[in-house]
């Protein structure tokens, strides 16, 4: 396979998209964009001079020898990289997968590249977009050890520390999911916690300061909390329908593994009713919180 290059193909420029390749423009890399719409490559392009548009995913893999990709969900990453597109693909190209998907779907992404000589990287990443462009980001990363060697400068330029799980694509999309189901529990309990204080008469500020100082002391807590307690659900770091995107993953995953999770399915109501309601479902993941709010007697 080829060598680590100094131009990088980078597909799906959402909010995290841009904000990875803004911090791989940071680090000295060339990057050919490409989203399904023109409009945020040619933003992005007007704002970086080392970002050009790619025309395709084809041209981005013609393009450059390692590819990035952030797209939405199962469904959207299996429908881009069709057996049609890989075979077109040059044979030692890498795609680094850092999309949020079921571990099923990653192991089949695998198998696909694999037959076109196409190296796969299933790179999901830790963090709030954000932060994304400071390189604040956590990677884990799992699959084919050739692919993992090459793309890992590009994976260590996005975020602060990167983890190689090994060879089974499958791990890094079962931490991720895993991370995210820790996230959504604390992001409920939080919820609780809030609700109870205020129905006591006392500052959810203050109390969130408490919480936070030694006893919940990391990011989950700090960032989440003062966001829950003073309502503040903009701008959208993460959007609602992705938060039950995930829990879904995790359910599905613990289905297949054969773990009882008996918390997910309160998670899933509560997550239903916030996409239900208008105002709510355009809001960060955390309002969901307000559904425990209302519900105070």
């Amino acid at each position: 396979m080829d060598t680590a290059p100094t131009r990088i193909g980078f597909l799906g420029l959402g909010a995290m998209g841009r904000g990875m390749t803004a911090r791989l423009v940071d680090q000295g890399y060339a990057v050919l964009a490409w989203n399904r719409s023109a409009e945020p490559t040619e933003q992005l392009a007007a704002e970086h001079a080392a970002v050009t548009r790619a025309d395709s995913v084809a041209a981005a893999f013609a393009g450059a020898s390692v590819v990035h990709s952030m797209l939405t969900d199962d469904a959207v990453v299996l429908g881009v990289f069709s057996d049609e597109l890989l075979a077109g693909i040059p044979a030692g190209r890498v795609h680094v997968n850092h999309a949020t998907i079921s571990p099923a779907a990653a192991a089949e992404l695998a198998e696909r590249h694999a037959r076109h000589g196409v190296g796969y990287v299933s790179a999901p990443v830790l963090g709030r977009s954000t932060v994304a462009h400071t390189g604040a980001l956590l990677v884990v990363a799992s699959g084919d050890p050739d692919a993992i060697a090459i793309a890992t400068p590009t994976m260590e330029a996005l975020g602060a520390r990167l983890w190689n799980l090994g060879t089974d694509p499958r791990l890094a999309a079962v931490v991720k999911i895993a991370v995210n189901y820790s996230i959504l529990n604390a992001l409920q309990s939080i919820a609780e916690s809030v609700t109870l204080v205020e129905a006591g008469g006392i500052d959810p500020s203050t109390f969130v300061e408490i919480l936070t100082h030694t006893a919940f002391s990391g990011s989950a807590h700090k960032g989440y909390g003062p966001i829950i307690a003073e309502k503040r659900y903009q701008p959208v770091g993460f959007a609602m329908s992705l938060g039950l995107k995930d829990l879904t993953l995790v359910e599905d995953a613990a289905a297949e593994l054969g773990v009882a999770l008996p918390v997910a399915p309160v998670l899933h109501e509560l997550f239903e009713a916030a996409l239900a309601d208008p105002e709510l479902a355009q809001l960060d993941w955390s309002a969901v919180a307000e559904i425990t709010r209302r519900r105070r007697g």
